[in-house]
């Protein structure tokens, strides 16, 4: 009999990344997938990104309503809330033998803590990372200690897992799952992209995506018009801005970006989502990568593409050369894009090594699962 594996996905991103784990879970011989689908694939303010799931061929087994329209920090929590009661009933209906989660949102904590209580083995990806200017730092180790397998994306991350009392004997590095798309995904050229978005792509151009920063005093909407006045200093360049996730503050930065591009419509695409297709597409053919999205540290590099990464958001995680830090503000973010936008600096990180992996998590951590005796208490690993 096939073991059950449920894999949960809350987001446009997280579900990219994940793709290629449910397409080698369906695979198995030994697996069988349920998915899980909530958080802002349900939303048509985000896209309404389970349709994209669906054309995909994925069958969902389960979907979960709790996303307010609010991004107060209280609506966030309301939001958990209802999330929890709407995992609890998924997960007692679909009885899985693991729950795969992937990172560190507040979407994947309420399912993590329904699943702790329901006894249901956790696995979860992409743990022991830093994240100082967000509060995805501490929902990330909170799921790591309510897991039992763990598949990190570096080894300084697989030792900080352990270091939390995680056995190494379940402890994985398997590199990051999203670079698995680089070996097995088709990606447009540019024809195919503009036509794909409507949007006549004829110049270099900037892919940006901006989110609020969680954990410090910092005023969105202040951030990221300091952002599009940088941008604003560079004519040449067409932009793509993506929206926003769901954290509080985000929708703050939504009409400012859909005014801005609306000012400048030959030159500013802005689009709620891009899917995965269109945007790994787009980060191959984009001459910068820009924001303070995981995406722009971990996958970026993979391509050669340099990452411009603002603010404190990305603050601690492992980083290629290729990617150029800066404050929050005008002349920071443009001196970052100049430096970024330079012929020796495109070259150079075309050969700049990613601390990442090479792009063969997903088979690795299906091996594990296949392997998994479903046995999951587990005692606090003192280091010696």
């Amino acid at each position: 009999m096939k073991r059950k594996i449920a894999v949960f996905t809350g987001t446009r991103a997280e579900y990219g990344l994940l793709y290629w784990l449910m397409k080698d879970i369906e695979a198995s011989h030994h697996l069988e997938l349920q998915l899980i689908v909530s958080g802002t694939h349900l939303s048509p303010e985000f896209g309404d990104t389970w349709r994209q799931v669906d054309e995909d061929g994925f069958s969902i087994d389960a979907k979960v309503e709790m996303l307010l329209s609010s991004d107060t920090s209280v609506g966030v929590v309301k939001s958990m809330g209802l999330g929890t009661i709407g995992f609890a009933d998924a997960l007692d209906r679909l009885r899985p033998e693991v729950l795969v989660v992937l990172g560190d949102r507040f979407e994947a904590l309420a399912i993590v803590q329904a699943a702790l209580i329901m006894r249901i083995p956790v696995a979860h990806l992409h743990g022991g990372e830093i994240t100082e200017g967000a509060y995805d730092d501490a929902i990330r180790h909170a799921i790591s200690k309510m897991a039992y397998l763990h598949f990190v994306a570096a080894e300084p991350y697989r030792n900080r897992v352990i270091q939390m009392g995680e056995a190494p004997g379940r402890v994985f590095n398997v590199g990051a799952i999203g670079l698995d798309h680089l070996l097995r995904s088709p990606r447009m050229d540019l024809g195919e992209l503009s036509q794909s978005l409507g949007f006549d792509l004829h110049s270099p151009f900037m892919l940006v995506t901006y989110h609020p920063v969680t954990m410090l005093e910092e005023d969105p909407t202040r951030s990221f018009s300091a952002l599009l006045e940088a941008l604003d200093q560079f004519p040449e360049h067409q932009i793509i801005l993506t929206y926003p996730n769901a954290d509080n503050g985000g929708r703050a930065i939504i009409p400012l970006l859909d005014a801005y591009a609306q000012a400048q419509p030959e030159r500013v695409l802005a689009i709620p989502t891009l899917g995965f297709r269109r945007y790994l597409s787009a980060v191959s053919l984009a001459a910068v990568v820009v924001g303070n999205s995981s995406s722009g540290i971990i996958e970026v590099p993979a391509f050669g593409i340099p990452t411009v990464n603002i603010g404190a958001r990305q603050q601690g995680r492992l980083a290629a050369d290729s990617v150029l830090h800066c404050v929050a503000d005008v002349g920071s973010i443009e001196s970052a894009l100049r430096k970024a936008l330079s012929k020796e600096f495109a070259a150079f990180s075309q050969h700049a090594i990613n601390p990442y992996g090479k792009g063969n998590a997903s088979q690795s951590i299906v091996n594990v699962l296949e392997r998994f005796d479903g046995i999951s208490h587990k005692t606090f690993h003192d280091l010696s």
